[in-house]
């Protein structure tokens, strides 16, 4: 009990910090939203069958699984890291470190939040997707729950460790928005996978967002996630999870 309480009212606190932040709450869980309705709605050609995707609409699969992504994506490389290098800053963490409630214990509600905030974004992702759009659900949603799980562990490893190597909070905003247009560039965000160049499409395939873009795709278009592609975004949180725990700072 003693050490589950503290956590809890550190989850409760971090969520009231959270909610009082309009531009991260708008970035991370409203505009992916809004963004999958107002181009389903506008763009005629997002809702005529294409034979690449096997008959499936740019809407039915592109689309949400580009809009998920750019969710997770958000909070795991600028939303969280921000935070984190702010209370490393403020010497947050390190008068924590004298407390009984630990840094780390900071650090798992924040990750606890922050997944929670990205499941809340997705379910409004597909259940909207559906009502207004008739957006059909991940036809194979088991492998989309266990590539959005891989996807979360991947993300939120590589915002640690961004979190981990940034001296300030200007540098991790600044690098945190760097990184996230070529990663969804590569996830193709922009230019669907399919319609990359041989070489371009070769080097996604080794990014984490170009793994998880196609395993998202995959799930909606109820396609079997590829092991490659699955190999590589764990390659990635395992590598990124190793280099963060060993080089994050407390102060």
């Amino acid at each position: 009990m003693t050490t589950r309480l503290p956590l809890a009212r550190l989850i409760a606190a971090e969520a009231r910090l959270f909610l009082r932040e309009p531009a991260a709450v708008f970035f991370a869980v409203f505009l992916p939203v809004a963004l999958l309705l107002a181009l389903g709605a506008t763009i005629p050609g997002f809702r005529e069958p294409v034979p690449a995707l096997g008959g499936n609409r740019v809407v039915d699969v592109q689309l949400p699984a580009m809009m998920t992504l750019l969710t997770v994506v958000t909070l795991a490389l600028s939303t969280l890291p921000t935070a984190l290098v702010v209370y490393r800053e403020r010497g947050v963490l390190r008068r924590m470190s004298t407390t009984p409630v630990r840094p780390g214990t900071l650090l798992a509600a924040q990750l606890v939040i922050y997944f929670a905030v990205s499941v809340v974004s997705v379910a409004l992702i597909l259940v909207l997707g559906n009502a207004v759009l008739g957006v059909p659900y991940p036809r194979a949603l088991g492998a989309f729950a266990g590539s959005y799980l891989l996807g979360a562990l991947t993300l939120f490893a590589l915002g640690l460790w961004l979190a981990a190597v940034a001296p300030n909070s200007r540098v991790v905003q600044g690098a945190g928005s760097a990184a996230m247009f070529p990663l969804l560039f590569f996830a193709g965000m922009w230019l669907p996978r399919r319609l990359m160049p041989e070489v371009l499409r070769r080097i996604s395939d080794l990014t984490p967002t170009g793994a998880l873009g196609q395993l998202f795709t995959d799930a909606f278009a109820g396609h079997p996630p590829e092991a490659f592609h699955l190999a590589v975004a764990a390659g990635w949180a395992v590598a990124a999870g190793l280099a963060a725990a060993r080089m994050f700072r407390w102060e």
